[in-house]
């Protein structure tokens, strides 16, 4: 399993618009092939900022299989616009103790 991290800034009084079609955009990444859930958190000290955690089976689930998918295009006309830069996006292993 792999997480998916991706910190994303929004526009300036967005935030509820962008939640509105985040919840649009959930039911688009859940038909995805290797994904396995999703968690929203909403910064508290920085209230245009949101942390999307994304976990999937496998990195090639999201970079490839979802990135090159029609459910991406879908997925980026929701949310994309609401964003204010680029998202950081980072990929983390599960370590077992």
């Amino acid at each position: 399993m792999i997480l998916e991290l991706a910190i994303i800034d929004i526009i300036s009084g967005k935030q509820k618009e962008f939640e509105a079609d985040l919840m649009k955009a959930k039911s688009v990444i859940s038909q995805s092939k290797g994904f396995q859930r999703i968690y929203v958190h909403h910064c508290i000290e920085n209230e245009n900022r949101y942390s999307l955690f994304i976990y999937w089976d496998t990195l090639e689930d999201h970079t490839v299989g979802f990135r090159n998918s029609e459910l991406f295009t879908q997925w980026r006309a929701l949310i994309g616009p609401y964003f204010d830069g680029t998202p950081n996006v980072q990929h983390y292993n599960f370590l077992h103790p």
